[in-house]
């Protein structure tokens, strides 16, 4: 993941004055033009890295080289903690880097840099869906989060007032989980319009943390998109595709001998599963439950009578 090479990027700086792309490719193990992308987030987001043109030039710490982070500002700590922490929900590596980086910070600087690292949590899983182009509103509601900052915004043409607590990027779909007036509640940021700080300044709970909240959000929804559950049989070359159609809800059994796999898969009502199953015809044989079978016998008749002369 990019942002445990921004860290290991910002620390070999620090460490050696002055780097460039190539030694830094070779550091990290990555290509020449990966790491020259790297280093140029680094300074996009505000970090006071800068490449030094010439012979003996290269990438460097404004300051010079230094065995701590003491020489950053707050808005650049804050900058680089946002880069870092979504990794730290999947690496324990930058887990432990943040803890170190944290450690090295002046004691004014902590709060928010912690903060920033715990603003935004990566759930890679997917769930049937996957939305690359990041939402504007990313930025602003992590801002938000980082400041205490309650946020006002409209939602499904309703407007809303919350405390913004954390973000989640899942595989692309980002979600907000926020405190309001009935509670916690979570908003996916692609359908949130006329996002504006109201000036006002919250705490957050003290007994909530982002990962925790959002097994539980991850929790509730996987109930309901897994109500029914059907037993199929399919040819053991085929599993990859209905696991990428089921996503987390496709549990593949061990073959039979006879070239095909059982696999239990599971959507909120029969009639989803039978939607996703009949483009397969013949090559998947739903063995239970009952209403699925009748459900997709439905569909073939409706295709039948359609198409069938």
């Amino acid at each position: 993941m990019r942002a445990d090479r921004l860290v290991a990027a910002l620390l070999l700086m620090q460490q050696r004055g002055r780097v460039t792309a190539a030694e830094l490719a070779a550091e990290l193990e990555v290509s020449v033009a990966t790491a020259r992308r790297d280093l140029e987030a680094l300074s996009a987001a505000g970090i006071p890295v800068y490449p030094q043109p010439g012979r003996h030039g290269g990438w460097q710490l404004v300051g010079g080289a230094r065995t701590d982070l003491s020489g950053l500002t707050a808005s650049e700590a804050r900058a680089l903690f946002l880069l870092a922490g979504p990794a730290a929900s999947t690496s324990d590596e930058v887990k432990a880097a943040l803890r170190k980086l944290l450690r090295a910070l002046p004691e004014t600087y902590r709060t928010e840099a912690q903060a920033a690292a715990g603003a935004t949590l990566i759930d890679p899983s997917r769930w049937g869906e996957n939305t690359r182009d990041r939402p504007e509103a990313v930025r602003r509601v992590q801002e938000a989060v980082v400041r205490r900052h309650r946020i006002r915004f409209r939602y499904k043409d309703v407007r809303r007032e919350a405390d913004p607590w954390g973000l989640i990027d899942k595989d692309g779909v980002w979600y907000l989980i926020a405190g309001t007036e009935r509670g916690q509640r979570t908003f996916r940021l692609d359908r949130i319009g006329d996002l504006e700080t109201t000036g006002a300044t919250f705490d957050r709970p003290g007994d909530f943390t982002l990962d925790a909240a959002w097994d539980q959000v991850v929790g509730t929804i996987e109930e309901r998109r897994s109500r029914t559950w059907a037993t199929v049989l399919i040819p053991e070359r085929f599993v990859w595709v209905l696991r990428d159609h089921f996503g987390r809800h496709c549990h593949p059994g061990d073959p039979l001998g006879d070239g095909r796999v059982r696999v239990r898969v599971g959507a909120p009502t029969p009639r989803d599963i039978a939607r996703t199953l009949s483009g397969w015809g013949s090559a998947v044989e739903v063995v239970e439950p009952p209403a699925v079978r009748s459900e997709l016998a439905r569909i073939g008749s409706e295709l039948t009578s359609r198409y069938g002369s």
